[in-house]
């Protein structure tokens, strides 16, 4: 565990350190966010954040390389991690400075995603056996495993990119889910009888660190959006830790059944099932008004926060709540003997916080309730 929360800490303080160097960089290269109408900032913010997430996961790896048993972790066998990251996470971090800068097609950056997910591939970084309902292990073939494995790349990317809508929502929301992946490797791990040690607990501790460093100048009101730079790179990272722990665990071995097999496949759609849900929502809306689905508009699930009175953090805190409550949930039904307690109280703790968090209440201005803390357009932001 030492090596770990030495990785976290390395990660975190390097991202922290790094962005406001990060966001004078943005500010004298062209790299900001002008206002648009669906957006909630008013004024013109610094892209270019996964800059700094990228100085921190660099940093964290090379850490790692000096400690004896992470050395070997992070190059095992046919496995290069390590290398991995760093080659994909390089190509990412490219892709999304000249999108941040000057925008690039859909297109351009599917192939770049596409690409990164090829690197990981040829680093061994690949799914090789999905779970069955009747306990076993399928193992996949190449003709199998590699486009599987391209969709997973892709399809995480994505939905990361897609939750960043408000201040620090994709650092938090993906800070989560990381530290939910890592505490079911690590967990289980130890619960088995297992070594501790595995590329995904540490791609998954890099991944806390990078959005915990980053997340103190991305929260509202934010200083610097992490952009395309970052949203994308620590989707990449997500999807790593993901693949790599599908398969990590014989269900022959396992305490608590075949459930725990699960969870890697099920924790990233669970964690990205609100935002998701959203843009299906979207999609649905739009064309059925004739428009284009990729219109832009202002019914988001964040705006509909936004319009119901809660601030612009409280909506953010909401969106958290939701993410930790489902990794949380699925964390205890993998770890946890008693099942139903753990369903049971997940079930609980949700009824609960809907009920607590989306009631709206009266200001003593006779508008919404915002707990104490302005909207972002009400309150007075030092120009860039």
């Amino acid at each position: 565990m030492r090596e770990y929360l030495l990785t976290i800490l390395v990660a975190a303080l390097v991202s922290y350190l790094l962005t406001p160097a990060v966001r004078m960089f943005a500010v004298w290269f062209g790299a900001q966010a002008a206002p648009r109408d669906r957006d909630v900032h008013v004024i013109p913010t610094p892209r270019l954040g996964g800059l700094a997430m990228f100085g921190g996961m660099v940093a964290a790896l090379v850490v790692a390389t000096g400690l004896p048993e992470m050395r070997k972790v992070l190059s095992d066998g046919d496995v290069s991690v390590g290398k991995a990251l760093l080659l994909a996470g390089g190509l990412i971090v490219l892709i999304g400075i000249a999108d941040d800068r000057w925008g690039v097609d859909p297109l351009t950056k599917a192939a770049g995603q596409v690409a990164a997910a090829g690197i990981f591939i040829m680093q061994g970084i690949q799914i090789y056996v999905i779970p069955l309902p009747n306990g076993e292990s399928l193992s996949l073939p190449p003709a199998y495993g590699v486009p599987l494995t391209v969709f997973v790349v892709v399809a995480v990317i994505n939905a990361v990119n897609f939750i960043d809508g408000l201040d620090g929502l994709a650092a938090g929301v993906v800070g989560i889910a990381a530290l939910a992946l890592f505490s079911y490797a690590y967990l289980l791990s130890r619960t088995n009888g297992m070594t501790t040690l595995s590329s995904a607990t540490l791609t998954a501790a890099v991944l806390v660190g990078m959005c915990a460093g980053f997340l103190p100048h991305n929260f509202n009101p934010a200083k610097i959006f992490m952009g395309d730079t970052g949203s994308m790179l620590i989707g990449l990272l997500l999807s790593a830790s993901t693949i790599t722990l599908t398969g990590q665990f014989d269900p022959a071995v396992l305490a608590n059944g075949l459930f725990p097999f699960y969870v890697p496949l099920l924790l990233v759609p669970a964690v990205a099932a609100v935002p998701f849900m959203d843009m299906l929502l979207a999609v649905w809306r739009r064309t059925n008004q004739g428009m284009s689905p990729f219109a832009p508009d202002k019914l988001h699930l964040h705006h509909r926060l936004l319009e119901l009175g809660h601030s612009h953090r409280r909506a953010v805190l909401i969106m958290y709540f939701w993410v930790g409550l489902l990794a949380s949930g699925l964390i205890g039904l993998a770890l946890i003997d008693a099942a139903w307690i753990t369903l049971g109280t997940t079930v609980g703790v949700a009824v609960a916080g809907m009920l607590v968090m989306l009631r709206r209440r009266p200001r003593r201005d006779g508008g919404a309730e915002t707990g104490g803390m302005e909207h972002p357009a009400e309150r007075p932001r030092m120009p860039v």
